[in-house]
């Protein structure tokens, strides 16, 4: 006969920090505006146990532009989310995911004449 392995439970075995769908879809969003107007070319996710990082490329054999973290053990104290510049300065933190996105949305932004 065969071995059948079940599924884990939740609570049971390894938990992994993750984007959820909602969340994921804000930075998908930003990250195709970001392509459209031509500051980044790549992007790259890590999930481990303690973070879940999405990492925006300008070119593919580099250091990272932004990082987005999102640290679940954070979650009360000074928020899960952290917005990271390339040499490691952190640029905004929050409770919320689109308000640290902020300053990525005011790059965005450009004057249009008549």
């Amino acid at each position: 006969m065969s071995v059948v392995t079940p599924f884990p439970r939740p609570g049971e075995g390894r938990q992994v920090a993750s984007f959820d769908r909602r969340e994921f879809l804000t930075i998908l969003d930003i990250y195709g505006r970001m392509v459209a107007a031509g500051h980044w070319k790549d992007y790259a996710l890590r999930m481990d146990p303690d973070v879940a990082v999405f990492a925006a490329f300008r070119r593919t054999a580099e250091h990272p532009e932004i990082r987005i973290e999102k640290r679940p053990l954070l979650a009360r104290k000074q928020g899960a989310y952290l917005l990271v510049a390339e040499h490691g300065q952190v640029l905004k933190r929050g409770h919320e995911l689109k308000p640290v996105l902020a300053p990525l949305e005011r790059r965005l932004i450009r004057l249009v004449r008549d």
